[in-house]
């Protein structure tokens, strides 16, 4: 069984920075595939960011150019900084590994 707990949602202005951090039960170098996913309210969770085991990286196109997914194996810890936060980001944010193991979401909003 693998856990994963998310931290670092919060409210911040538009223009403004989060980095969140998802910390897993397990070595992540274990896991093929890491991922952020968001989903607002009445709406679907969509990709954020994938990161897999050799450090290739994903991003959705609304994203690209303002995120950025990391993960530091020794710490077995995945990160998402998020630059130039806009109003639509705003979401409950969860950490994903290969699909089947999920924490249980950081809210960031992004308001002024």
């Amino acid at each position: 069984q693998v856990q994963l707990v998310e931290s670092g949602g919060d409210l911040v202005q538009p223009g403004g920075s989060l980095r969140l951090s998802c910390a897993a039960s397990v070595s992540i170098s274990s896991l093929y595939l890491m991922g952020w996913y968001r989903q607002a309210p009445g709406k679907q969770r969509d990709m954020v960011a994938h990161i897999i085991s050799g450090g290739t990286t994903n991003y959705a196109d609304s994203v690209k150019g303002r995120f950025t997914i990391s993960k530091d194996n020794a710490k077995n810890t995945v990160y998402l900084q998020m630059n130039n936060l806009k109003p639509e980001d705003s979401a409950v944010y969860y950490c994903g590994a290969s699909g089947i193991y999920w924490g249980q979401g950081t809210q960031v909003t992004v308001s002024s």
